[in-house]
């Protein structure tokens, strides 16, 4: 068995050219340099409803959030690239959070949290490269008793960032990325020995 920290990688975005996603790439590969075990995932291949408490009482947690659940919780780590909607996180990364909140078959909705470090990074078009979205992020996963390190990265002109083969255009942009994993995947050992 692996003793490499286990992060689990990915966006609050479905689209597939998103900005994000390329972020999220990067990241994953930042932080295996940094000594991790780090597992990629796209939401958009867990394709979950909205939240609703009817429909939870009615068929309990849907397969595709179950199979999340199960991701979670068997990674002590988290790499999130989060978009910015109106100033705050994307639906589908909220809906998805909530979702793996709940309580499941007499285990508590905390389990896919509990202990987990977190590292947040956010790519926008704009100028403020989703910080907005990085600042409603973080007293949600705090809420839910995950350490979110202080450290994390704001990618604005994203659009304007990558190269076609999806790397960075600008060395600085790698750089303070590398920073980031490397100090999640330190803090996740330390939390996670």
């Amino acid at each position: 068995m692996s003793t490499k920290p286990r992060i689990l990688v990915f966006a609050g975005s479905a689209r597939e050219g998103s900005l994000n996603k390329k972020l999220a790439r990067i990241a994953a590969t930042c932080a295996r340099e940094a000594g991790a075990e780090a597992t990629l995932v796209d939401l958009r291949d867990y394709p979950i409803p909205l939240y609703d408490g009817d429909l939870e009482e009615r068929e309990g947690m849907p397969p595709f959030a179950v199979k999340l659940r199960e991701l979670f919780l068997s990674h002590q780590g988290l790499l999130i690239a989060s978009p910015e909607n109106n100033g705050s996180v994307t639906s589908l990364l909220k809906n998805t959070i909530d979702w793996l909140s709940r309580d499941y078959q007499g285990r508590s909705g905390l389990e896919p949290y509990s202990g987990k470090v977190a590292a947040m990074i956010g790519a926008s078009p704009g100028g403020f490269g989703a910080i907005s979205s990085l600042a409603n992020l973080r007293p949600i996963l705090t809420k839910l008793t995950v350490l979110v390190i202080p450290e994390q990265v704001t990618l604005s002109k994203a659009h304007q960032a990558f190269k076609d083969d999806g790397t960075f255009v600008d060395e600085r942009n790698l750089k303070a990325v590398t920073t980031v994993a490397r100090r999640l995947v330190e803090m996740t050992a330390k939390v996670n020995p």
